[in-house]
C-alpha cells in the first residue's frame, strides 16, 4: 500500500473534520503548510456535545478568524431541587453555539485559507522515516493511498488513527458490553426561548443535565450518566421527566428541534500522543468526561500546540500534558465525587462555599 516515497499529497493530513481537526488545519495553513482534511462524513454533521464555549474557548475560536453566531453565556449554575449556586464569569462572556454552526464556520474559514477536504474513510496506515501512507476508502467504494509528511488524528472518541497507530491504551479491555461504570452522553435541542444566560447543570441521582442556550429561540439539553440513565424504554423526554422533573416541567410543551444525539463510552485513554509522524489531538488523544464542559477549549489548545511542535514529538507530549492538566485533574476529581456516596453534597458545597466554587469555574473558563 506504500505510495512513491517522493510523492506527497499534503504536508499535513488531518483525519477528522470536527472543530478540533479544522482548527489544527487552519493553524497548519497559517504556518505555510499544505493541508488535506479527510473525513468519512461529508458536509456538516451534528454530534452530541454540550455546545457551551467558555470565555477562553470563545477567544480561541475568534483567534482563528471565526465568530460563530450563538447566545451569550455569562456563567455557570449548579442546581438541585432544593438549592442552587451561581457564578458569573469574571473575565468576559462565553457563548452557546450549536455544534453545526461552529463546524460550518470553521469549515468556511479553513477552505478560505486553502485547506482541502476529502470525503474518505481511513482503513490502514504505514509509516517510514519521511512520511505516512494512509489507505482510504472513497465514498463510492474505491480505494487509494494518500501520503503526507505528518498525520494528525483528530477523529474523536472512537479514533481510528489512535487504533491503527498502536496508541490505544484501552484495546486489551475492549468488550462488547461497556464497563459497569461507563458513562454516556445524550443531547437534544428544544425550540424555546432561553430562560437564563447561565449554563445550568442540574444534578440528580446518577445523572446530570446541562442546559445551554444556543440561540434566541433554542436551548440544548445534554444528559450525562450511565447507559439508560434517561429511560430508553420511554425515550429521552420520559427519562428526563423521571430523573429531573423540575427541568422537564420547564421544557413542557417545547418542540424538539432535532433528533437525540448520543456519544460514549466517554472515558478513553491513549498510551502516548505521538508515534513516529502520527499525532493525536483532541478527544482522540484521550478523554476523561464531559462533566466540566472543557472539551472544545482543551482540544483547541492541543490543535495550537501540535502544529507548533510538529517536528518535535517530545515537545508536543510535554505541551499536551501541560494544556490538559487542569481538565484532567478537575474532571477526574469531580467525577470521583459524583460517583461517591457524597454526590448529594456537590450543589450544597458550591452554595455554602461560593469562593471555592467560583475559583473552580474561573479556572475552567480561562
Amino acid at each position: 500500500m506504500t505510495a512513491p516515497a517522493d510523492r506527497f499529497d499534503a504536508d499535513v493530513l488531518v483525519v477528522g473534520a470536527g472543530p478540533v481537526g479544522l482548527a489544527a488545519a487552519i493553524h497548519a495553513r497559517v504556518a505555510g503548510l499544505d493541508v488535506l482534511v479527510a473525513d468519512r462524513r461529508d458536509g456538516v454533521l451534528d454530534k452530541a456535545c454540550g455546545e457551551g464555549l467558555m470565555p477562553g474557548a470563545l477567544r480561541a475560536v475568534q483567534a482563528l478568524g471565526v465568530d460563530p453566531a450563538g447566545h451569550p453565556l455569562t456563567g455557570i449554575s449548579y442546581r438541585s431541587p432544593a438549592r442552587h449556586a451561581d457564578h458569573r464569569f469574571a473575565h468576559g462572556k462565553g457563548r452557546g453555539v450549536r455544534r453545526t454552526v461552529l463546524q460550518a464556520a470553521l469549515r468556511d474559514r479553513a477552505l478560505g485559507t486553502g485547506v482541502r477536504l476529502a470525503h474518505v474513510g481511513v482503513r490502514a496506515l504505514h509509516q517510514d522515516s519521511d512520511g505516512v501512507d494512509v489507505r482510504v476508502m472513497t465514498h463510492d467504494g474505491g480505494a487509494q493511498v494518500l501520503r503526507a509528511r505528518w498525520l494528525l488524528g483528530c477523529d474523536g472518541l472512537g479514533s481510528t488513527v489512535r487504533r491503527l497507530a498502536g496508541l490505544d491504551a484501552d484495546v486489551p479491555r475492549r468488550r462488547t458490553v461497556p464497563a459497569p461504570d461507563a458513562r454516556f452522553g445524550l443531547r437534544r435541542h428544544y425550540r424555546v426561548a432561553p430562560w437564563s444566560d447561565l449554563v445550568e447543570v442540574h444534578w440528580a441521582d446518577g445523572v446530570e443535565a446541562y442546559v445551554t442556550p444556543v440561540a434566541d429561540d433554542v436551548v440544548g439539553v445534554a444528559v450525562l450518566g450511565p447507559r439508560g440513565a434517561t429511560g430508553p424504554a420511554g425515550g429521552f423526554d420520559t427519562g428526563l421527566a423521571a430523573a429531573l422533573p423540575d427541568l422537564a416541567d420547564r421544557l413542557r410543551g417545547a418542540e424538539p428541534a432535532g433528533p437525540v444525539q448520543g456519544a460514549g463510552p466517554l472515558r478513553r485513554r491513549s498510551r502516548r500522543r505521538t508515534a513516529g509522524r502520527v499525532r493525536l489531538v483532541g478527544d482522540a488523544s484521550g478523554y476523561v468526561d464531559a462533566l466540566t464542559g472543557e472539551g472544545v477549549r482543551v482540544g483547541l489548545a492541543q490543535a495550537t500546540e501540535v502544529v507548533r511542535h510538529l517536528e518535535d514529538p517530545e515537545a508536543y507530549e510535554r505541551a499536551w500534558w501541560r494544556v490538559t492538566r487542569d481538565y484532567r485533574l478537575l474532571t477526574a476529581g469531580l467525577l470521583a465525587w459524583a460517583r461517591s456516596p457524597a454526590r448529594g453534597a456537590i450543589v450544597p458545597t458550591a452554595d455554602v462555599w461560593p469562593g471555592l466554587y467560583g475559583a473552580v469555574v474561573e479556572r475552567l473558563a480561562r
